[in-house]
């Protein structure tokens, strides 16, 4: 199956100054994944963790790791093969936590993982060294031809089994014993030499085939323990590195001092933060709010606009009615002067009537 993720977060990945060895270094501008990987075919745990294209963390997990919680949201693991320290800040302290757990479990897995291989290489081995002497010194004797010596040819079950090996089915020393007494012994001690001669060609061509077999499985042990002294050399190395990084943290007592300081300054700073993510969620709902009043302002000044308008066509209206009641008035007043006019009119005709029935009643008289 290869190489396959296993457990994801996100966080900012830091790395100890090379230089200093005191302060962080951010290698990622924002939060990126940072990923557990298995590989199936070498029983590896790596953590793995790409900015882009580039990858900014490549750390083997070995049992000598400790991830180590240095505050509420940041953990740091020391990668003696990378020579370098990796720091990991993380948004919440559940995320922190949950990753802690996780390295715990994987490096737990790493250490039975390596264990089993060890002793896997020991048990293969063991067999392998102990037979070994046996069958590269064991001599073809008459003995061995009448069966009496078993160390010509070693029991297959007791050698390691390996690829290679060819273990013979069909000559063994039991097998040849129980041919040479089916066989009846010819009286000639030329036939009996003769059978003796084709006899110990037979075991040399099967000790010889046994000699191949375990020679290839000698190499094959010398490279285990090639191996398996290659794998101690690594820890031995990996151990006097924790032991020098032991003693450099035991000297240096003011880098703790400045890790607690950075500390309490990073929580200072968080506390900061969430004091300034409150004040600006405050002024967010100001803001709401004050959308909400410039929408009631603007609503208010239209209406206003349009009592303006309705008032000044009132106005309008008013000044029309005001002039035609003016010539209303005008006009009753002319009208007035006319029925005053006709009225004293009247007065003179009724009057010029009245003295003419005067008139004519003295006449008629």
């Amino acid at each position: 199956m290869g190489e396959q993720p296993i457990f994801s977060t996100r966080a900012h990945v830091f790395q100890i100054d090379p230089n200093t060895k005191k302060n962080w270094v951010p290698t990622s501008k924002h939060a990126v994944t940072v990923s557990y990987f298995y590989d199936s075919t070498r029983n590896v745990y790596r953590i793995i963790s790409l900015d882009g294209s580039k990858a900014i963390i490549n750390s083997t997990i070995t049992p000598n790791m400790t991830f180590t919680k240095t505050s509420h949201k940041f953990g740091q693991w020391a990668d003696s093969r990378a020579n370098t320290v990796y720091g990991l800040g993380f948004s919440s302290e559940a995320l922190l936590s949950k990753f802690a757990e996780k390295f715990a479990e994987f490096k737990e897995a790493a250490r039975l993982a390596k264990e089993k291989s060890q002793e896997k290489m020991e048990l293969t081995s063991s067999p392998s060294q102990e037979s070994a002497p046996g069958d590269l010194q064991s001599p073809v004797t008459p003995e061995s031809i009448n069966g009496t010596d078993e160390r010509v040819t070693p029991d297959a079950e007791s050698r390691p089994h390996t690829p290679s090996s060819h273990t013979p089915s069909s000559h063994t020393p039991s097998s040849r014993t129980a041919e040479l007494n089916a066989v009846p012994f010819p009286h000639s001690s030329t036939s009996i030499t003769k059978h003796w001669e084709a006899e110990l060609a037979a075991l040399k061509g099967n000790n010889a085939k046994l000699t191949a077999a375990l020679l290839e499985s000698t190499a094959n042990v010398k490279q285990w323990k090639q191996q398996l002294a290659a794998y101690q050399d690594e820890a031995e190395r990996l151990h006097t590195r924790v032991t020098e990084l032991e003693c450099v943290s035991g000297q240096t007592a003011g880098i703790k001092t400045q890790k607690t300081e950075l500390n309490q300054t990073i929580e200072e700073l968080e506390a900061e933060l969430k004091a300034k993510e409150e004040e600006l969620e405050k002024l967010k709902q100001e803001v709401e709010n004050a959308d909400r009043l410039q929408a009631q302002r603007d609503s208010l000044a239209q209406k206003l606009q349009d009592t303006q308008l309705r008032n000044a066509d009132l106005e309008t209206r008013l000044s029309l009615l005001e002039e035609r009641l003016e010539n209303g008035r005008m006009e009753d007043e002319s009208l007035r002067k006319s029925l005053r006019s006709i009225l004293d009119m009247l007065d003179g005709k009724i009057l010029e009537l009245t003295e003419l029935r005067d008139s004519l009643s003295k006449l008629l008289s």
